[in-house]
């Protein structure tokens, strides 16, 4: 199911992507073929978070083509609907079991009362029950016995709080020959269990400074300038992440959108003006260097890195154009750095193998040479000859 699953979406997706930007063609129709196939697949929790597509999904929400648009929006408020629906049975049937459990440990209350009396034979037992459902009751039992040689008496009572132990038990005797009486007594007291509820402590989640409505101005016109654009540009940071391609970058939109772009871009301002100056002072070349990365339309991984706090307000006015580049430039840096170092290492002078000539310093014949025109043109070129075996290195013309 999950392999069917993949290869549908990824067929609404290309479709989806050849259809950007035309209202009726082909690939839109394929699309929405693929959408509906999509909504008659069974699907559980389990498998829409192995296989990612719901989060892969809210990208076609917002597609250009409305019938796509439509159609992806309530196949995603089905998926939605599936997951609620499932972690309400998972969360119902775990309440029941614990329900349960607890009902079973509380038990229920009896008082009973027995009478008997040697002299007439009889004897009376009254018992009641009581079916109520508080966890609170009492129970008290009394045991009477009368003769003309002994008498017993026994008092028991229970309060069962939450299935707890009785508390006391207390038992009284006494026997009487005519003139002598022997008293016993025997009182057992058990200890509380005290338990309380468990109840789940709610996480407390930091909460940081509330948002800005509007940008917080200095009365410094040049000043307040490069607030509004660094504004603007940080503005456009969640629009930009939720769009993205990446899946690793749509993940942290949810991050994106808890920042604040005024306070941000008025951090990024004061921390440029505390270290650099003005920006019409010595330093402008860095200050248009920094805000031309900031705003620039292919340099979307820098601004957002500033806007999250991975590249913090204190470390831009040092920081390098290497630094600032995006995620697509850094990897052709890369590229090129390695192509260079490549070619260099292939620059040297091409050698040749031979056992013309005998190393001085080992006798062996394995070297190799290469020949330059270090004199003028009417000298003969100089030979370069290395010793393969001990790395000898010598020259003749």
């Amino acid at each position: 199911m999950e392999r069917e699953l993949l290869e549908t979406f990824e067929a609404a997706k290309k479709a989806a992507d050849a259809a950007a930007g035309e209202d009726d063609s082909p690939e839109a129709e394929r699309c929405l073929d693929a959408l509906r196939r999509l909504r008659d697949i069974r699907v559980n929790t389990d498998v829409l978070v192995s296989t990612q597509v719901g989060k892969r999904l809210r990208h076609l929400t917002k597609h250009p083509h409305s019938g796509i648009q439509a159609v992806a929006t309530d196949l995603f408020g089905y998926w939605k609907k599936v997951v609620l629906e499932e972690t309400g049975k998972k969360n119902g049937s775990s309440e029941n079991e614990r329900s349960s459990d607890s009902s079973g440990k509380i038990e229920k209350a009896r008082p009973v009362k027995i009478e008997r009396n040697s002299s007439s034979s009889s004897m009376k037992i009254e018992k009641s029950s009581d079916s109520s459902g508080k966890f609170e009751k009492e129970r008290p039992v009394k045991v009477e016995r009368n003769s003309s040689s002994s008498s017993m008496k026994v008092e028991k009572r229970d309060v069962d709080v939450r299935g707890q132990r009785p508390d006391s038990v207390k038992v009284e005797k006494t026997a009487s020959n005519g003139s002598k009486a022997q008293p016993a007594k025997v009182e057992r007291v058990s200890k509380e269990v005290s338990r309380t509820p468990d109840t789940k402590k709610t996480a407390s989640v930091p909460t940081g400074p509330p948002k800005l409505t509007s940008l917080v101005k200095c009365n410094d016109a040049t000043r307040d300038k490069i607030r509004e654009l660094l504004a603007e540009a940080f503005s456009k940071v969640p629009g930009e992440t939720s769009n993205d391609d990446r899946d690793e970058v749509r993940n942290i939109l949810d991050q994106v959108n808890a920042c604040d772009p005024f306070r941000v871009a008025v951090t990024v301002e004061s921390a440029l003006f505390e270290k650099l100056g003005r920006s019409t002072g010595a330093q402008k070349a860095k200050y248009r260097s920094i805000m031309f990365n900031l705003r620039a339309d292919n340099n979307t991984d820098f601004r957002r890195r500033v806007l999250i706090g991975q590249v913090r307000p204190e470390r831009l006015p040092d920081i390098s154009a290497q630094e600032m580049a995006s995620d697509a430039r850094k990897q052709e840096n890369e590229q090129i750095k390695e192509k260079a170092l490549l070619e260099c290492e292939r620059g040297g002078a091409p050698k040749a193998t031979t056992d013309q000539f005998k190393c001085g310093r080992c006798g062996q014949r394995k070297t190799t040479y290469y020949q330059l025109q270090t004199r003028s043109a009417d000298e003969p070129m100089t030979t370069f000859v290395t010793c393969v075996n001990c790395n000898n290195h010598w020259k003749f013309c």
